[in-house]
């Protein structure tokens, strides 16, 4: 008897449960972070100075609340599949980072209790998800849903330099502590760099080169880039344009949001096109 689940590509109760639980914290984490910057010392686990880091941080969150609610929502298991694994390594790393600077953290705010418990949990609960809806995913069947070779490529490529940067600051925090356009310890450097690993989620188009995949990770992107660049204009005064990664950082976030919304409004256009009746 085949026991093999059959891959019809749904979305498992567990993963929609756990989606909706992980929201109200990221939600949370994005409005204290990016609408209280300045009151991190009392509300957040740990001091963030300057408020870009926290910002960024907070972006970053509101990026997941966005791509959890979809998640809740979503029949299509291979649009979430490169998200949880993104997600799992963010975590992963942010706990890691915890144990390497226990001492910055400030232990007896419930915040910290809080931060504690999400990231030393949530890579083991999130990678179960990808793990347990993994055997459902169902392979590319549309021709007309597969991105041209040239595009995936170039997605692909951005992932693994995203995912290259960070494992590199994450790894050599030091090293980038004189490159960055503002002021960083070695935890908020390996926050940012927790923060430019969730862009690894690229490098899985390269095996699923499906627009439907690709769709969903730039809505992600748009939703935790605006902020960024927002971020970047409401703190100017402490960006450094003297930094060796100031000009590069700044240009290649701008050109990811402008290509994403490119190509996301391409593939709005080609979906209304399909769509239309004829008449």
């Amino acid at each position: 008897m085949n026991t093999r689940p059959e891959p019809d590509d749904r979305v498992l109760p567990y993963t929609r449960a756990l989606s909706l639980a992980i929201v109200p914290f990221l939600i949370a984490g994005f409005v204290i972070l990016y609408l209280f910057p300045h009151h991190t010392a009392r509300l957040w686990a740990w001091p963030l100075r300057p408020t870009m880091t926290a910002m960024v941080l907070a972006s970053a969150y509101l990026g997941g609340a966005y791509f959890f609610i979809r998640a809740a929502l979503e029949r299509r298991w291979h649009v979430l599949a490169p998200g949880m694994l993104s997600v799992t390594a963010f975590a992963t790393l942010l706990g890691v980072a915890t144990l390497l600077h226990w001492n910055k953290f400030t232990h007896d705010n419930p915040a910290f209790w809080i931060w504690t418990a999400l990231y030393f949990a949530a890579p083991l609960l999130v990678l179960a998800a990808w793990l347990l809806n993994r055997p459902y995913a169902a392979p590319a069947g549309d021709p007309g849903d597969l991105l041209p070779t040239s595009l995936r490529a170039a997605v692909a490529a951005i992932g693994a330099l995203a995912l290259v940067q960070g494992a590199a600051m994450f790894i050599t925090p030091s090293t980038f502590l004189d490159l960055w356009p503002w002021t960083l310890t070695p935890l908020s450097a390996r926050t940012m760099a927790a923060v430019l690993c969730l862009g690894g989620a690229g490098l899985a188009i390269w095996r699923d080169p499906r627009w439907s995949t690709l769709h969903r990770m730039l809505e992600v992107e748009l939703v935790m880039v605006t902020p960024m660049l927002l971020a970047a204009l409401r703190a100017h005064d402490q960006l450094d344009s003297t930094k060796p990664l100031a000009w590069p950082l700044l240009a290649g976030f701008s050109l990811l949001f402008i290509g994403s919304l490119a190509l996301w409004s391409r593939h709005q256009l080609h979906s209304h096109n399909t769509l239309a009746p004829i008449g």
